[in-house]
Order: structure tokens, then C-alpha cells, then sequence
């Protein structure tokens, strides 16, 4: 995911979608303790999806970015 398709998303909705990736991570991070992880590169990419979306987050605290 790039910050543009977060960026385009309210904040709202921007909260849910952490929330999804963090269970996402969570479930990914089960499936690759009991080698059922078909890919385990998944995990790198939804902890940087994770990052991206602190970011956007933490601007909008900051108030260096205005939310939708």
C-alpha cells in the first residue's frame, strides 16, 4: 500500500484499516510459528503497510497534516 491510497482515505477509516493490519500481522505471525506461512516476505510487507499508516496517523496529531 502507498501513501497515496492512504492519504485518500479519511482518518477514520484510515484507523480501521490499522487495525486490520495489525490482526492481519497477528494472524500472519501465527501462521509462520506453525510453518503453515506459504510466504513469509508477507510479514515485512504488512509491518511497513503498519509504518506507512503510523505515520499518516502521527501527522494528523501533529497537525503537519489536515484530516479528511
Amino acid at each position: 500500500m502507498k501513501i497515496d491510497e492512504i492519504l485518500q482515505l479519511s482518518k477514520a477509516e484510515i484507523e480501521q484499516l490499522l487495525e486490520d493490519r495489525l490482526e492481519e500481522l497477528h494472524n500472519l505471525r501465527i501462521q509462520h510459528a506453525t510453518h503453515q506461512l506459504d510466504n513469509p516476505l508477507s510479514i515485512r510487507t504488512i509491518k511497513k503497510d503498519i509504518a506507512k499508516i503510523k505515520t499518516v496517523l502521527r501527522e494528523y496529531e501533529l497537525g503537519t497534516r489536515e484530516a479528511r
